[in-house]
């Protein structure tokens, strides 16, 4: 099978995917995009929202859809980094034997990441990043597929400790969850009293996910796409000759060029999604905004003039 055959079956395991997923998340159309767009590129969702909107059962719903091990942690402020990677323990022969943590498998749904202190948080740095974890000076490699899917509660923050901007670049997306419309609601209060449970199919197995994660990668991409990416990055920098008006007023800080990648990744999985063979700009512009937003420092200014991280990157794009 080519890399065109193969790209109509991801279109079509993504059509699937998304039936069986509404099955039982309601609404969120676009909240379901974006982690699937996430997942075959290879990133990492932080999904934030308030309590109540399905964020836990969403991540339930797609490891189930997935058919790949699924581990939640919740984050307290007692938890340690042996609590999340594992620990070393003696055996009957007293020997060193390392037991691993939930770290190790392919979906790990971290609960409320900002309960916990940064020395726990900064357990994941490795772990997201290269797809392993060190412990007593031994590296260990974990599972493939390796996703963290983190949730966080914008509004109660007493007893929380912010991401740290190291922490907050790993994640490929920042997936703000909304409330749902009044209709969408209707139907969550009547299928979630009813008594009635669906159940989730497999559509996709870990071995398809590398499989299409290392057939996003092969997509093309010309160079314009490639210069507006780029461009877009820069001129969230202030500092940068390639720097917008709108920066130099409200922004402090700028993405890094793991946003550029970001970009790209991003675009060739929405424009494969599509049913596309090739990203283009409005490919890049369709996963801007998650990318983005937790890239950039907005100043007092912004803030004292009502405008949002959104608002500003819609005006960049």
């Amino acid at each position: 099978m080519n890399d065109t055959d193969k790209l109509l079956v991801l279109s079509e395991k993504y059509r699937n995917l998304k039936s069986e997923i509404h099955k039982v998340i309601i609404g969120q159309d676009e909240v379901v995009d974006q982690v699937l767009i996430a997942m075959f590129s290879g990133g990492h969702c932080l999904l934030v929202g308030v309590p109540g909107l399905a964020k836990t059962l969403l991540v339930n719903t797609i490891a189930s859809a997935l058919g790949v091990d699924f581990n939640r942690i919740q984050f307290t402020p007692d938890l340690m980094p042996s609590d999340i990677i594992g620990s070393e323990i003696l055996d009957e022969s007293r020997n060193f034997k390392f037991i691993p943590g939930p770290l190790f498998t392919n979906i790990v749904l971290a609960d409320e990441i900002n309960r916990t202190p940064p020395k726990t948080q900064s357990a994941l740095l490795e772990a997201m990043q290269e797809r392993r974890v060190t412990t007593a000076g031994k590296t260990y490699d974990l599972n493939h597929p390796f996703f963290v899917l983190a949730t966080q509660n914008p509004i109660e923050q007493e007893g929380t400790y912010p991401l740290p901007e190291a922490q907050l670049d790993r994640f490929m997306f920042n997936i703000w969850v909304d409330y749902p419309s009044m209709e969408e609601e209707l139907v969550i209060v009547k299928s979630t009293t009813s008594g009635i449970t669906p159940q989730v199919s497999k559509i996709v197995t870990g071995e398809e996910i590398l499989e299409f994660q290392s057939l996003i990668k092969r997509i093309p991409v010309v160079d314009n796409v490639l210069e507006y990416a780029v461009g877009l990055v820069a001129k969230t920098r202030a500092k940068s000759p390639y720097a917008a008006e709108l920066t130099k007023k409200y922004i402090t800080w700028g993405a890094g060029p793991r946003a550029s990648q970001y970009l790209i990744l991003g675009a060739k999985c929405h424009a494969a999604l599509n049913g596309k063979f090739s990203p283009d700009i409005e490919d890049v512009k369709a996963v801007a905004v998650p990318i983005l937003r937790h890239r950039l420092v907005r100043n007092y200014k912004a803030e004292a003039d009502g405008y949002s991280m959104d608002d500003l990157i819609l005006q960049l794009l």
